[in-house]
């Protein structure tokens, strides 16, 4: 027998020995979820209930394991009949039994993401023949197929919105669509957004398999409600109409992936849409100590459209207030964190106890570099640094063919990018070219054009332009404009073309950044390449021999769900975080919830940097206002550090002091005791 009192709290044994009915149980950051999950998992099975009539949805497999092998150590192998899953697993299951009614056999395809683009691929070379290069990729399609289905939209009409922003052949685009969902029925194939889809089909179509499965599941409980999006939100409440048994457990202070498909009015229209709905919320937080949580509950306690929560804590330890580091720039910035994770690796951190988390992966860029010239190991979630990215690789591309003629996998891979240009024609340009070309050149220049097909000559015209203008760029010391230039002239259409809008703008950020980087690095173009080669080679080395204890750097939405004793949050200005493309697009109450989430990863200790300025893409400084949720929360709630000098070589200009502002205020003292890291110290 369990005892559910002894082992809950009250708020989360209310939640797992309720009754019959309708449940939106809120769980706030830290309070144990997935124990109360469990333990209603057991205390169901344990009242009686067959536990091969409870159905448990997630959102990953991990997840769904985890909480059946806890259930099992909790009452044993009567929890072996229990259907657990993710929502596409338990989809693909009664498709499996009754997608016959639809039209597929039992044994059908699953289509993974590979399969899905060598499908996509095959379709495109038979509609557009010859004009592949030149079309729009096949990974852009599948984005808008798989948004189309996840947001229940009409795909034509997706695409036409795209052709408003960029150029391409809405026809050919929807035939492709069409042509893919055809291939799939002859191959008796589904697509993973097949599986939401067609599950959903089955309980909205077929009379027969919706009756019998609303009366085989008694109870429907799904994790990570806040997550859902429309088919998944009908998907349950359809399978729970008989009996209305449906418990779903969520968040909406952390619904952060609405650019994703998820829907934040599920849960907040959750108690309309069901009659008698009673709300719990589970307050009690088990894994962040007292002066975070207060910082935590300052963030969301003005927020519109919210289930009211109040974290409190479960350790009783005091703490430290989180610590707030006012500094110069972004270099400064990478040197404090190397400080600070020094610092904490002296009072018995681990590298592994540390998290650098940020809004935007290529703000991350001054840390890798950082941290790799330190010799301190790192994983990013992502799995790719900033310097793998291929649209980075892209421009490096075109760098190191400006320094260096001879670059012969820089030029296959920059000229490569011309409509209609394949293997075959790159290796008898450069020979004709003698194994050398200097962009720089305008003969060199002249004789590659002359080489080109017409199609090819398209996107010539405005690579040529960037070529053409470079040289006197870099004799006058702009060493970013020619970037500039690449992007404007040639790059950013080419991105447009080959990415969605959101994915495209995001990568040109990741450019503009870079450029930013060169333009102010100290020893130049060269220096900055031959950094970067170095980098890569010690991050390939690394990746093999990475030791177990390393820092974790990612992203605030891959980091969710994860938890480290100490989190550091960079770049905490405004058009960072909150980003200027949330602001202008007025999101920023889902910016405002991903700082919570950032926020309440901390379990010990929570550092925040405020960069005074940012580089320009010209080179230069411009100042940065902090970041608005940074300035929300009360001055006693943190300790306020601002760094006199962290490096000489990022020492800040004298001439711009009265632009930027004093830096004093109160008394000084070493934080630390290395003679080139002195802060002014304030409460």
């Amino acid at each position: 027998m369990i005892d559910f009192q002894k082992e809950l709290n009250t708020e989360q044994c209310a939640a797992a020995t309720a009754g019959d009915g309708p449940m939106l149980v809120l769980a706030a950051a830290g309070t144990g979820k997935t124990r109360t999950l469990v333990h209603r998992v057991a205390y169901l099975i344990g009242q009686g209930v067959p536990a091969e009539r409870i159905l448990l949805l997630t959102f990953t497999n991990r997840a769904a394991r985890e909480m059946t092998e806890r259930a099992e150590k909790l009452i044993g192998s009567g929890v072996g009949g229990i259907w657990s899953g993710t929502f596409h697993s338990i989809c693909a299951k009664f498709l499996r039994r009754y997608g016959s009614f639809l039209g597929y056999r039992p044994g059908f395809t699953i289509l993974d993401e590979e399969d899905q683009k060598k499908l996509m691929g095959q379709i495109i070379k038979e509609i557009v023949g010859k004009g592949v290069k030149d079309f729009v990729k096949k990974e852009f399609i599948l984005k808008l197929i798989s948004d189309a289905a996840n947001r229940e939209k009409d795909f034509r009409t997706l695409v036409e919105v795209q052709q408003s922003k960029v150029a391409l052949d809405v026809d050919k685009v929807v035939a492709c669509g069409e042509m893919y969902t055809q291939r799939k029925k002859e191959l008796g194939a589904m697509d993973f957004d097949d599986l939401l889809v067609n599950g959903l089909r089955l309980l909205r179509e077929v009379d027969g398999v919706r009756d019998e499965l609303q009366e085989r599941f008694l109870h429907v409980l799904v994790d990570e409600y806040q997550d859902t999006n429309s088919l998944q939100a009908q998907f349950t409440d359809i399978l729970a109409a008989k009996h209305r048994n449906l418990m779903v457990v969520g968040d909406d202070f952390q619904c952060i992936y609405t650019w994703r498909g998820a829907q934040f009015e599920n849960i907040m229209q959750f108690p309309n849409r069901w009659a008698g709905c009673r709300i719990l919320k589970l307050e009690r937080n088990y894994r962040s100590l007292a002066p975070i949580l207060d910082v935590a509950n300052v963030v969301m306690k003005d927020v519109t459209h919210q289930f009211e929560k109040t974290l409190r804590p479960f350790r009783s330890a005091q703490g430290l207030k989180p610590q707030l580091y006012r500094m110069w720039d972004g270099h400064a910035q990478a040197e404090l964190i190397l400080k600070l994770v020094g610092h904490l690796r002296g009072q018995g951190f681990t590298y592994r106890d540390i998290a650098i988390l940020y809004r935007s992966h290529f703000t991350s860029i001054d840390i890798q570099l950082a941290l790799t010239r330190a010799r301190i190991p790192f994983r990013i979630t992502s799995g790719l640094g900033v310097f793998e990215q291929l649209h980075v690789k892209d421009v490096l591309a075109f760098l190191r063919l400006l320094l260096n003629p001879q670059d012969e996998m820089s030029f296959f891979r920059l000229i490569g990018l011309l409509p209609g240009v394949g293997e075959v024609s790159l290796r008898k340009y450069w020979m004709k070219l003698g194994r050398s070309f200097d962009p720089g050149s305008g003969m060199d220049r002249l004789s590659l054009g002359e080489m080109l097909s017409p199609k090819a000559k398209v996107g010539w015209e405005g690579l040529q332009k960037a070529f053409a203008a470079a040289p006197e760029h870099l004799a006058n010391g702009d060493e970013g404009r020619p970037i500039e230039d690449f992007i404007h002239f040639f790059y950013g259409d080419h991105l447009r073309r080959q990415f969605d809008e959101e994915d495209a703008a995001g990568r040109l950020e990741d450019l503009v950044e870079l450029q930013s980087q060169i333009a102010s690095f100290q020893t130049g173009l060269r220096g900055f390449l031959e950094e970067v080669a170095l980098m890569t080679n010690l991050d390939a080395q690394n990746r093999a021999t990475l030791p177990q204890d390393h820092l974790q750097l990612s992203t605030i939405h891959q980091a969710k769900g994860m938890e480290w004793p100490v989190v550091i949050l960079p770049w905490l200005v405004d058009t960072i975080f909150p980003s200027a493309r949330s602001v202008e697009d007025g999101n920023i109450d889902e910016e405002r919830r991903l700082f919570y989430v950032a926020v309440t990863r901390a379990k010990d200790r929570l550092y925040l940097c405020e960069p005074r300025s940012k580089k320009t893409a010209e080179g230069g400084m411009c100042p940065v206002e902090p970041s608005l949720f940074a300035r929300e929360i009360p001055p006693e709630l943190y300790d306020e550090h601002e760094v006199r000098s962290v490096s000489p070589a990022y020492e800040r200009p004298r001439s711009r002091g009265d632009r930027w502002g004093g830096w004093g205020g109160g008394p000084s003292r070493d934080h630390r005791p290395e003679s080139n890291w002195r802060t002014t110290w304030r409460r």
